[in-house]
């Protein structure tokens, strides 16, 4: 099937993207990877375009041989995204970079010796000769981000990578990046339960930078069926997903899920289609491990909400958005 597409700094891909993050064991618990592939070949077949993964996700680059295996026969399909500087190579510092999560910080290294053989090694992963779109994944704390950035435009000329996307990054930290190189898309937290950061989508705006809107679903949350998760699952170890917390917001997103059955959507449908319409330039990359979760999410790239509706959206969000604010 085909889907309507989106421009990210000039690289058509489909409206709706693919995070296969969920994938990998020990994420949203365990899977296996027979029922991994099958939902990734579903998500190709229904139309998206665009499949994010990182060399961090799973064990041993776990995630980036799942995709590479999956896409061998039909990898002129896929818009390749991956992102680096989460797996510290062996020997290298490991520099603190802090996260909302109950662990409160991960360990990154972005410096510029090392982004060619991230590179190498998640080509390696993926058994292909070209990264569509390559993302520093988070901003290394005593690294300027021109320099990671001028690394990953050496890879870039040589042919190895085609688009610069930058991730977890501020709005003075994408200016500066791209003055050294173009570039094409940013991701970003984006969602009814975490509104993206005002100055850095102005600031994409104004360079031509496309938003790739991470977590859009909040980890599952908006989609209005989660009322509590497994010890296995990695979103124990986000806050609002304590149990009291949970069915809290879960009660304030009410009169959102109630919107959407008056219109004939589901909750999560509801959730993508309206963050599609906050801007031309934003790419949701929900990730499913079900194939029907999958079509449905993919067909909201179908869908289209009135002014009135979206207003109404707004309403209701306003006490939601608040109180989980207040809840970071």
């Amino acid at each position: 099937m085909t889907l309507p597409t989106r421009s990210l700094g000039g690289l058509d891909v489909s409206a709706i993207g693919f995070g296969a993050m969920v994938l990998s064991p020990g994420m949203y618990g365990e899977i296996d990877d027979r029922t991994a592939a099958r939902a990734l070949n579903h998500a190709l077949d229904a139309g998206a375009t665009l499949i994010d993964t990182s060399d961090g996700y799973g064990a041993d680059g776990h995630n980036e041989k799942l995709i590479g295996e999956a896409i061998r026969a039909r990898r002129d399909e896929v818009v390749l995204a991956t992102k680096f500087g989460f797996r510290v190579p062996e020997g290298a510092e490991a520099h603190a970079f802090p996260v909302d999560y109950a662990f409160g910080e991960l360990a990154v290294n972005a410096e510029p010796r090392h982004v060619r053989g991230y590179a190498e090694q998640s080509l390696r992963n993926l058994g292909t000769d070209r990264i569509d779109l390559y993302y520093p994944h988070f901003p290394d704390p005593v690294v300027p981000i021109e320099d990671t950035v001028g690394a990953v435009a050496e890879l870039v000329e040589a042919g190895l990578v085609r688009h610069l996307g930058l991730s977890n990054v501020d709005a003075g930290q994408l200016r500066l990046a791209h003055a050294v190189h173009p570039v094409s898309a940013v991701q970003a937290q984006w969602s009814m339960w975490q509104p993206i950061e005002p100055g850095l989508l102005a600031t994409a705006r104004e360079l031509g930078v496309g938003v790739v809107a991470w977590s859009p679903l909040g980890s599952g949350f908006l989609t209005g069926t989660v009322t509590a998760v497994p010890d296995s699952d990695f979103r124990r170890n986000i806050p609002r997903f304590d149990a009291g917390k949970l069915a809290a917001g879960n009660d304030k997103y009410a009169p959102v899920r109630a919107i959407a059955a008056e219109i004939g959507v589901s909750a999560g449908q509801l959730a993508l289609a309206w963050l599609l319409h906050q801007d031309p330039a934003v790419v949701p990359i929900p990730g499913s491990r079900t194939p029907a979760h999958i079509t449905e999410n993919l067909e909201a790239a179908r869908i289209v909400l009135t002014d009135t509706t979206l207003a109404r959206i707004d309403e209701a969000l306003r006490e939601f958005t608040h109180d989980h604010q207040e809840q970071r």
